[in-house]
């Protein structure tokens, strides 16, 4: 590739990434839609390409429109929101999907996770709490309300550690307990909050647990985690 292509190339590239975020809202309330609207457009991030109010209208809505966000409610009439995130997935795989629903019960926040869901935000959550998620989830990362987030926390910690501890033998206690958050799916910032350190400790840890582990990114770790039997664990 000659300098001249490689410099087109990078300012294409930087063209693309200037864009706004393509986001789909599957919702059957269209107060909570038009709400939901009013404070992403202030966000120049973010654009609202489409709007759904059922689990088959999303699916035919993301398959038109390609957005790179979808924010999914769980209650829809006919096909559920947890299984128009899993068909979405199938056939979107690099589509990025967040939950926002009013259920804060354990088993649909479990059953979104192992459908793909990238994110899991309570209904109530203020304007800048919900951009602050979809920037989170828009970079690669995970979210999830705080209540959510110690939902999570608790039924991974009845499970124990053992996995961990018999997987990675190297990690210290520290870093065998931040892997195990992310394996679940907190954000640093969730994680220092829950062992009361600041973000900075936290990301010395993960650069540790990388090396260690022997992955570049987050994403590698959680895998590796997953497969030793930390997380959520698809039926």
């Amino acid at each position: 590739m000659s300098a001249q292509d490689e410099t087109a190339e990078q300012e294409h590239a930087a063209a693309a990434a200037a864009q706004p975020r393509r986001v789909l809202l599957v919702d059957d309330h269209p107060l909570f839609r038009e709400g939901l609207v009013a404070a992403i457009d202030l966000d120049d991030h973010f654009t609202v390409v489409a709007e759904a109010a059922s689990g088959e209208e999303a699916l035919t809505e993301a398959a038109r429109t390609a957005p790179d966000l979808v924010v999914m409610d769980l209650g829809l009439p006919g096909l559920s929101g947890i299984e128009t995130t899993r068909q979405m997935l199938i056939a979107h795989p690099h589509m990025r999907i967040m939950v926002m629903t009013m259920s804060e019960d354990d088993d649909n926040l479990l059953a979104a996770m192992r459908a793909g869901a990238h994110g899991y935000l309570l209904k109530g959550a203020l304007r800048e709490d919900v951009l602050h998620a979809l920037h989170t989830v828009a970079r690669g990362g995970a979210v999830f309300s705080p209540q959510m987030a110690e939902r999570l926390s608790a039924l991974f910690a009845a499970c124990g550690s053992t996995p961990a501890r018999e997987a990675f033998p190297t990690l210290t206690a520290r870093e065998r307990e931040i892997l195990d958050l992310l394996a679940v799916g907190l954000s640093y910032r969730q994680i220092a909050q829950r062992l009361c350190v600041v973000d900075k400790t936290v990301r010395n840890h993960v650069g540790a647990i990388f090396s260690k582990l022997q992955v570049h990114d987050r994403a590698a770790a959680i895998v590796r985690a997953r497969n030793a039997g930390l997380g959520p664990q698809p039926q």
